[in-house]
């Protein structure tokens, strides 16, 4: 059963305190079913107190849908998932109007939801469906909502979307527009396992017995979170670095290094510093902790930035990808100076 969100008024540091310890639980139950990926799951956790969405980037079989439900099973939130295929419409995701009679033969149009409807929607394989049936989630990610002809219909509070998506089979699949990946707070690679996890994944999958997580947080519990982590203080000095490494992924910005100026045809926009500082401010809740210190935004920098830098052909052509130029601008651009007076 779902913990009350009694632990989560009152005084702040006890609410961060609480909000800590539902994070181990939380990891506790989905690690029942799934073995390893912490790494990942840090991420998902973070993006849905940060009230972000989350794009999953990994090989067939390494159990990213399977990690999306045991999530949704700790969370008591309505939980929907829609396998993207190339034949599928916007109108199987949105919903759409249909005729209906009532007792005395008067026809009306009813709008009936789609699966859009929901508290956590998992994507699975969602450059499996053409552009035209991507951007029907646009609204949904962005706005919280959904227009169907004149009308607009609310989501349900709070939403997230899941993603998934195979990085290497390409028949069959249509690459994410830019507009879409820009509405990803983070873009997680999910990779094999250890030889230890591995073993004991066989193990685990293989026996006649099976677990299930149990719920840990309520819906007021979660929205209470979020709200928490929106109190997280950042100080103008963090702030300063999340502004300074944004800009120097941009060729033409007079802060980006040679590098980037040589190997990266477009980088991060604002958007990219506002989920680094939201990123930061759920890892420092998570922790217990009432401020944000530039490890934090260290730590989200390559899932938040990977997929908002474009490296060019020069860069291609030497094997550097988006990620390799984060790792690099992590290193190169230095912590803001301390005013004397502060």
């Amino acid at each position: 059963m779902a913990r009350d969100a009694d632990g989560y008024s009152g005084d702040f540091q006890r609410a961060l305190d609480r909000l800590k310890s539902d994070r181990h639980a939380i990891l506790d139950e989905i690690a029942k079913v799934i073995v390893g990926q912490e790494s990942v799951l840090k991420l998902l956790l973070a993006a849905i107190m940060a009230r972000g969405h989350c794009l999953l980037m990994g090989v067939p079989g390494l159990a990213k849908t399977a990690m999306v439900k045991a999530l949704g099973q700790t969370l008591d939130l309505k939980f929907k998932r829609i396998q993207f295929t190339p034949d599928l419409m916007p109108s199987d995701i949105t919903g759409t109007n249909v005729i209906s009679e009532d007792d005395k033969g008067r026809r009306d149009f009813r709008f009936v939801q789609g699966p859009v409807f929901a508290n956590i929607v998992l994507a699975d394989e969602i450059n499996r469906t053409p552009p035209k049936t991507q951007a029907s989630l646009l609204e949904a990610m962005q706005e919280g909502q959904v227009t169907v002809g004149k009308d607009t219909y609310r989501l349900p509070s709070p939403f997230f979307v899941i993603a998934t998506q195979n990085p290497i089979e390409q028949e069959g699949t249509y690459e994410l527009p830019e507009a879409q990946l820009d509405r990803f707070m983070f873009l997680a690679q999910v990779d094999y396992p250890s030889l230890s996890e591995e073993e004991k994944i066989l193990v685990r999958t293989t026996r006649a017995r099976t677990h299930k997580p149990q719920k840990v947080l309520s819906v007021t519990g979660i929205v209470n979170i979020q709200q928490i982590v929106r109190q997280v203080a950042i100080s103008n000095y963090v702030v300063s670095y999340v502004a300074r490494l944004s800009r120097s992924s941009r060729p033409k910005d007079d802060m980006a290094p040679r590098f980037v100026r040589e190997l990266v045809e477009w980088g991060a926009g604002p958007r990219a510093g506002q989920y680094l500082i939201w990123g930061a401010k759920a890892l420092a809740a998570m922790d217990g902790r009432a401020s944000v210190s530039i490890r934090d935004v260290r730590e989200v920098a390559v899932p938040v930035l990977r997929h908002r830098i474009a490296v060019n052909f020069q860069g291609q052509a030497e094997g550097i990808d988006s990620v390799e130029i984060v790792k690099r601008l992590l290193e190169v651009v230095p912590k803001p100076k301390v005013a004397r007076d502060a």
